[in-house]
């Protein structure tokens, strides 16, 4: 007998939202009513997450963040909330995480270690892509909502979709 999925958000916040951000997802917006459709159909089981950055900057976040130094802030940053559109869902678990993938001690507390899980949010190529793999490699059933993902552009949102249905059947794209 299977449980019964887990909704995780993945990231769904002002620095992926903000078409002023270096991290805009272009289809953002676009992910939202799919998203908001997908809490409903959990019932209480949904999980958001939010990328934050790392307290002490050390091995390869150094490099990283003298590349992108726009997101070396406070992990209480209001670039790091939730959007609007999603916050106002009053989401029952919240996982903040200072690592593109979410899948850890945080989200298996919640989920259970075996968990079914169902992924939408940002960004497809990144965070949404790294908890699926890390997801499915600890054991988890794992479905991309593809329409309620966005990546950092269409054709690499397409090439992480591609990568993911490479691990079927621990991880399946639904379309």
């Amino acid at each position: 007998m299977t449980s019964a999925p887990w909704l995780v958000v993945v990231d769904a916040q002002r620095i992926f939202a903000d078409p002023a951000s270096e991290w805009y997802a272009p289809r953002f917006a676009e992910t939202v009513e799919p998203i908001r459709e997908l809490v409903a159909a959990h019932e209480g089981r949904v999980v958001q997450t939010r990328w934050v950055p790392p307290h002490v900057k050390h091995g390869s976040w150094i490099p990283y963040f003298e590349t992108f130094p726009f997101a070396d802030r406070s992990q209480y940053d209001p670039i790091f909330d939730i959007v609007e559109e999603i916050a106002e869902l009053h989401l029952p678990h919240t996982v903040s995480e200072p690592t593109f993938g979410k899948w850890g001690e945080q989200l298996r507390s919640v989920t259970g270690a075996d968990a079914n899980l169902v992924l939408a949010g940002v960004a497809t190529d990144c965070c949404v892509l790294s908890t699926a793999l890390a997801a499915a490699d600890a054991g988890c059933t794992v479905e991309v909502v593809a329409a309620a993902c966005a990546g950092s552009g269409d054709e690499a949102h397409e090439r992480a979709l591609q990568a993911m249905r490479l691990y079927a059947p621990q991880i399946t794209v639904r379309d």
